[in-house]
C-alpha cells in the first residue's frame, strides 16, 4: 500500500475529504487530486503537514506501522473498519448504534 492510499484511509477513517485536506492543508485541491490520480511520492513538507492535519506519524502514512504507538493506543482493523462504516451513517444511524453499545455495555 502506498502514501496516498493510507492517506485516504485516514481520510475516510476521521470522515473527512480530500477537500478538507487541501483546505486544512494549505494545497491546492488540484495539487493534491493530481498526486492520488498519479501516485507520487510527496516531498517532506507535504508529507509533514498531511500527518500534522490528520493527526497521525509521517511513518504510519509512509510504511502503514508506527512503532512508537503503543497496543492500547492503537485501534484493532476491525474496529477501524467499523468507525470507518459509521462515519458514513446518518446522525439517526450513528445514534441507534451509540445507544445499541451503550445498552450492551451497561449488561457486562
Amino acid at each position: 500500500m502506498d502514501f496516498w492510499k493510507r492517506v485516504e484511509e485516514e481520510l475516510d477513517f476521521q470522515g473527512k475529504t480530500k477537500k478538507e485536506l487541501a483546505v486544512l492543508t494549505g494545497i491546492k485541491e488540484q495539487t493534491l487530486h493530481k498526486a492520488f490520480e498519479r501516485n507520487s511520492s510527496p516531498s517532506a513538507e507535504t508529507a509533514l503537514q498531511i500527518s500534522e492535519v490528520l493527526n497521525v506519524s509521517i511513518e504510519k502514512l509512509v510504511t502503514g506501522t508506527d512503532r512508537k504507538a503503543s497496543s492500547k493506543d492503537s485501534i484493532s482493523p476491525d474496529i477501524r473498519a467499523m468507525i470507518t462504516k459509521m462515519n458514513k451513517f446518518s446522525p439517526e444511524q450513528k445514534k441507534v448504534i451509540f445507544d445499541m453499545v451503550n445498552i450492551i455495555a451497561e449488561k457486562y
